[in-house]
């Protein structure tokens, strides 16, 4: 992404099976978003390095994501934003989007061996 944002697909399964994924988009399911999102958190992903990462969430219409960008500023990720009207909107704007396919799976902490 432009600028060094980084983008993070929260999006359940059943809808990237159905209507595909953005290249290059980090799969993160809602559920999981401030535990791998925070620089602080164990079980953070290795991306999330600081709280001055750009953050761009999207969700199937936008909604979710707004909430998720919102939760994401108030525990000081201030740079956390969503794409408005989420992945049908992206879609609809002719972005980059992979067929449906192999799934990428959800990221997950590192393991500590």
């Amino acid at each position: 992404m432009q600028n060094g944002a980084l983008l993070v697909d929260t999006r359940p399964e059943f809808q990237r099976r159905a209507d595909g994924e953005i290249p290059g988009a980090i799969i993160i399911e809602r559920n999981h978003l401030e535990w791998r999102l925070h620089p602080a958190s164990p079980g953070r992903i290795p991306e999330a390095a600081d709280r001055d990462i750009h953050w761009i969430v999207i969700c199937d219409e936008g909604y979710a994501s707004s909430l998720a960008a919102a939760t994401l500023q108030t525990i000081g990720l201030h740079r956390a934003t969503d794409v408005v009207g989420g992945f049908q909107a992206w879609r609809a704007a002719r972005l980059p989007v992979s067929s449906p396919g192999p799934l990428t799976p959800p990221r997950l902490a590192p393991r500590a061996d």
